[in-house]
C-alpha cells in the first residue's frame, strides 16, 4: 500500500495521517472547510487515554502549547455543597494529564504538526462521492477534481459523506440532551487550579474549569426533545442565556451567575450518536472518529477515541500482513472500546441503564495496544 487518501482534516483525520506518517505511509488529507479553525466556539477535555495516544505520536508539545491541564475533579449538588473531590486520570506523568482546550485549537495544533512533518493537508476539498475500483479507491471532489489511492479512510466527522459510500442506511439520531458551550471573564466562580468542577443542577448538568489566565469554560446538558434545526441557525448568545439561566436559577450553584456574565462565546448543539453496530468498512475504504462511532458528549471521549483510531488503525496497517487483514484487525480491537463508550454516554444523557455488549478495556490493556513499538499482528496471531 503506497498512498492513502483521508478525508477530513479535523482531530481524527489529521492524527491518522500523523500516525500513518510515522509508520512510514504517505497520506493525503481533503479537508472541505477552508482553514483549520472549524468548529472554534466549542471546547473539549483530552483525557489520559487521548494524551496517551498523542504521545505516540511524538505530538505532544504541539497540543500541551495550547489549552490548560485538569487533575482533579470537583463535584457539587444543587445546594453548592462539595459532595466529592479526587485526583482525575494520570497524574503523575505531566504528559498524560487530562487537557481543556478549545477543539479549533486542538485542530490547528495538529494541522500545523502535520504540515511541520511534510504531510500535505489540502483546504476548501468537499467531498461528493466515492468510487471504489479494482485498481484503487477515487474520491470526486464538489471542484471537479479527484484524488486515487491504495485505502480511504473516512475521517469526515458525524455527518460523514465517506459513510454514506460504506453504509447508505445509517443516520446520525438524538441522544436525549441539547448541550450549550460558553465562555466568560467576568465571572469568578469558586474552585481550585487545574480542577473541573461539575454541577448536579437539578435543571441541568453544568461543569466548568477556569484557565490560568482567569477565562472560565463552561458547558450545561439539558434534557429534552431536541431544538428545532432552525431555532438553532438561528438563535442568538441572547436566547440561548434566557433558555438556560430559568433552569440554572433554581440553584445556588455557580452556574447561573457563569452564564449570566456570558457574552456572545456561547453556542449550543443537540448530541447526537451513531448506533452500535454500524459498518465501518467496504472495499478499499474505512471510518474512522465521529464517522463510525460519534458518542453522546456526556463521557467527554470523544476526541480521545478518535485519536485512539489513529493510533491503532495505523499500525494495524503497518503490521499486518496485507490491508484487508489490517483492516479487520483495527475493527477488531477498537469495536468493543468504542461502542462501550456510545452505551455509557448515551446512557449518561438519556438517564437509562441500558448495559453495555462489550467490556471497557482495562488501562493496562489500552497501554499495550497503544505503545508504538508493540507489534500488533504478531501480539494476536502468535507462531
Amino acid at each position: 500500500m503506497a498512498r492513502v487518501l483521508v478525508i477530513g482534516g479535523g482531530i481524527a483525520g489529521t492524527a491518522v495521517a500523523l500516525a500513518l506518517d510515522r509508520a512510514g505511509f504517505e497520506a493525503v488529507v481533503h479537508e472541505a472547510h477552508p482553514d483549520s479553525a472549524e468548529d472554534i466556539g466549542a471546547f473539549l477535555t483530552l483525557a489520559s487515554n487521548g494524551m496517551r495516544a498523542l504521545a505516540q505520536l511524538d505530538a505532544s508539545a504541539a497540543v500541551t502549547a495550547m489549552g490548560f491541564p485538569l487533575t482533579s475533579l470537583r463535584v457539587l449538588d444543587d445546594t453548592g455543597t462539595e459532595r466529592a473531590h479526587a485526583p482525575m486520570g494520570e497524574t503523575s506523568d505531566p504528559l498524560l494529564h487530562y487537557r481543556c482546550l478549545r477543539r479549533g485549537d486542538l485542530n490547528t495544533a495538529l494541522q500545523a504538526e502535520a504540515a511541520r512533518r511534510g504531510i500535505t493537508v489540502r483546504h476548501g476539498a468537499r467531498l461528493a462521492s466515492v468510487e471504489d475500483g479494482p485498481g484503487g479507491v477515487t474520491a470526486h471532489f464538489a471542484d471537479g477534481t479527484t484524488a486515487t489511492g491504495d485505502l480511504l479512510i473516512g475521517a469526515d466527522g458525524l455527518n460523514s459523506t465517506v459513510r454514506r459510500s460504506v453504509s447508505p442506511g445509517t443516520r446520525p439520531f438524538y441522544a436525549g440532551q441539547y448541550v450549550f458551550y460558553g465562555y466568560t471573564r467576568a465571572a469568578s466562580p469558586p474552585g481550585t487550579d487545574a480542577c473541573i468542577t461539575m454541577v448536579r443542577g437539578s435543571g441541568a448538568a453544568f461543569g466548568y474549569a477556569v484557565s490560568p489566565d482567569g477565562e472560565a469554560y463552561w458547558f450545561a446538558r439539558v434534557s429534552g426533545d431536541p431544538l428545532p434545526a432552525e431555532e438553532l441557525a438561528q438563535g442568538t448568545p441572547a436566547d440561548w442565556r434566557a433558555l438556560l439561566l430559568p433552569l440554572l436559577r433554581k440553584d445556588a450553584t455557580p452556574a447561573a451567575d457563569l452564564v449570566a456574565a456570558t457574552g456572545d462565546d456561547l453556542m449550543v448543539t443537540n448530541a447526537t450518536e451513531i448506533p452500535t453496530g454500524t459498518p465501518w468498512r467496504s472495499g478499499r475504504t474505512v471510518l474512522i472518529g465521529d464517522a463510525a462511532h460519534a458518542a453522546s458528549p456526556a463521557t467527554g471521549q470523544g476526541a480521545s477515541m478518535a485519536l485512539e483510531d489513529a493510533v491503532v488503525l495505523a499500525k494495524s496497517l503497518r503490521d499486518a500482513p496485507d490491508t484487508e487483514a489490517a483492516l479487520g484487525l483495527y475493527e477488531r480491537l477498537r469495536r468493543p472500546r468504542v461502542e462501550h463508550n456510545i452505551t455509557v454516554s448515551g446512557n449518561i444523557s438519556r438517564g437509562t441503564h441500558t448495559p453495555s455488549a462489550a467490556p471497557r478495556p482495562s488501562d493496562e490493556d489500552l497501554a499495550r495496544l497503544l505503545e508504538w513499538g508493540g507489534d500488533l499482528w504478531a501480539e494476536r496471531h502468535p507462531l
